[in-house]
């Protein structure tokens, strides 16, 4: 049995979509924290497990008989704690194989973002030393994102943002999905990091460059300091 853990989310969906299509679905279900979300998953005939990650009694019975889990990583403030509470529950069910989906960066420690992704990589530390085999999926920045990131007045005004000549492998979510997908329904992965992430790296003038010539309109990208930044972030929320 193999349980997708954030089955309903954005990334999830595709994972399931994946094994759907691989005719696995008398071997799978989906762990999810609301009824709501899931009932188009209940209506298709896929089994849904309910439980909370806050609540940790109601986890060992969404383990129950499960040998494989993704454990898709959640957007919690409390991602640390929450995740690890995961992984016990798991493992205390007899789950055999965790595959944990963290992020792909090149140095951690040197990251303008450490304090809000090292738990990535504190919940991988805690699934290799819990004994049972692991895969980890180090996933790149959604492409979905770039519209997010680049705000929305980027077509009329252009890109203003503190990156620099940096670089990223965008990948779509449902790219992602079919590689997690892949992980769990073939062999030999256990033990295994992988990083996920598109063939080609873009800067965000290459970003701008690629809009100009889709859209037809000159879209230009400006480097900004980090101060200006979060002065324009905290403009944006205000």
């Amino acid at each position: 049995m193999i349980v997708v853990a954030g089955g309903t989310g954005q990334l999830g969906s595709h994972v399931v979509n994946q094994l759907r299509e691989s005719d696995a679905r008398a071997s799978f279900a989906v762990l999810a924290r609301d009824r709501a979300k899931s009932r188009h998953l209940v209506e298709q005939g896929v089994e849904v497990r309910l439980a909370d990650y806050d609540r940790p009694d109601e986890l060992p019975r969404a383990f129950a008989g499960v040998k494989k889990l993704l454990f898709i990583s959640t957007m919690a403030m409390n991602r640390a704690e929450q995740q690890k509470r995961v992984v016990d529950a798991a493992v205390a069910a007899g789950v055999q194989h965790i595959i944990y989906t963290g992020l792909a960066i090149r140095d951690i420690e040197t990251s303008g973002v450490r304090d809000l992704m090292r738990s990535h990589f504190e919940t991988e530390a805690h699934i290799a030393a819990s004994g049972v085999a692991f895969t980890f999926l180090r996933n790149t920045m959604y492409a979905e994102a770039i519209p997010v990131i680049i705000g929305p007045q980027a077509l009329e005004r252009g890109i203003f943002l503190a990156g620099g000549q940096g670089r990223v492998p965008y990948a779509s979510r449902a790219e992602m999905g079919e590689a997690a997908a892949n992980v769990l329904l073939q062999r030999g992965h256990e033990g295994k990091t992988y990083q996920v992430a598109g063939p080609e790296a873009a800067s965000y003038e290459e970003v701008a460059r690629a809009l100009s010539e889709a859209t037809g309109r000159t879209i230009a990208y400006q480097n900004i300091s980090p101060a200006e930044q979060l002065a324009a972030l905290e403009a944006r929320a205000s």
